[in-house]
């Protein structure tokens, strides 16, 4: 038994880094599904690239400072300086969803999501496994908690809209009518 745990060890620590990129795809996948599931704009695909493409510039970031920092002598490198541009490259992703039309503004939450895959991918691709699965589970609770509150709260204006639409129809045709 021991020898098993010996191998599974010695072989994740061979192929981590392809783990870190099949775990950020799948979850890229669980979030790009959720928004499918709604039939919003970005979905599944957009999602899973997200995650993967961060956790991959992120590997290559951290692991590009160990190949190449040794070359020449004082080379001193950054290894989250490629991921801090993923950050921009999320922005301008994000920038493409948003659409303004009149005071209605659409595509925020996709937006944001967007950015909140690449902070799931480059925590995966940075090796924080358990930071990145703690926030994932965190948010998709308080997401949906928060979906409950916000079409409570969308009912209960509707209802108040219908009622004093109806109010003002009662009015007008008590009016309108002659006695």
């Amino acid at each position: 038994m021991e020898q098993i745990g010996e191998w599974v060890s010695a072989f994740f620590r061979d192929y981590e880094l392809y783990f870190r990129i099949l775990i950020s795809a799948v979850l890229g996948l669980l979030i790009g599904f959720d928004r499918t599931h709604k039939n919003k704009p970005a979905g599944v695909k957009t999602f899973t690239f997200v995650t993967a493409a961060c956790a991959l510039i992120t590997i290559v970031s951290i692991e590009s400072v160990e190949m190449y920092s040794h070359l020449h002598e004082r080379t001193m490198m950054d290894p989250m300086r490629l991921t801090a541009q993923i950050v921009t490259g999320l922005g301008f992703l994000g920038a493409g969803l948003i659409m303004k039309s009149g005071f209605e503004v659409k595509g925020l939450t996709s937006a944001a999501m967007i950015l909140f895959a690449g902070g799931v991918g480059i925590g995966i691709g940075a090796g924080f496994y358990g930071i990145v699965l703690f926030t994932i589970a965190t948010l998709f609770v308080l997401v949906r908690i928060g979906g409950w509150i916000e079409k409570r709260e969308h009912d209960k204006s509707q209802a108040k809209s219908q009622a004093k639409a109806s109010a003002r129809l009662q009015g007008k045709s008590k009016i309108d009518l002659p006695d």
